[in-house]
């Protein structure tokens, strides 16, 4: 018998891998022994494509700054999870979301961190690293949610 092939579900769960693989790949590479200086340059290249990389405003491992600064993290750390989130939990049998959902969902995750990022600018407030990172993460889960919903036709 001839097996379909569904598509969509093979690029959602793609997308939730290549986004998992990132994260990790963000948290590890300052961990990387001096012997594969040349491995880890290309996460510190790419990330510097995406962010600013400043120091002060990123985490350090193993006395080595992270290839994105807290921000940044934050947002991979959550778009991996609300990507592997939608594609591992069954959202075939999810209802189609109207685009004023997942644009509302959006600035409703947003909120947290466009607040920290006005509040650095007026020089109110400027939240640690930590703060950072985590009021970043909705904003990445609603992201990688959304893109799920978009790969699935789930957008209506």
């Amino acid at each position: 018998m001839l097996q379909v092939i569904d598509r969509k579900g093979v690029i959602v769960r793609a997308a939730a891998a290549a986004s998992a693989v990132w994260a990790v790949v963000i948290l590890l590479t300052p961990m990387l022994p001096a012997s594969a200086a040349w491995l880890a340059a290309l996460p510190y290249l790419v990330g510097s494509v995406v962010c600013h990389q400043i120091p002060e405003r990123s985490f350090h491992l193993a006395g080595a700054q992270l290839p994105v600064c807290a921000r940044c993290t934050g947002l991979y750390v959550g778009a991996a999870l609300g990507l592997v989130w939608w594609a591992t939990s069954g959202w075939r049998s999810r209802a189609r979301w109207a685009n004023r959902t997942a644009l509302t969902a959006l600035a409703v995750s947003g909120a947290p961190t466009a607040l920290t990022v006005a509040t650095a600018w007026l020089g109110v407030a400027d939240p640690p690293n930590a703060w950072r990172a985590i009021l970043a993460v909705p904003l990445g889960a609603i992201g990688g949610c959304v893109v799920g919903a978009v790969v699935t036709d789930h957008l209506k």
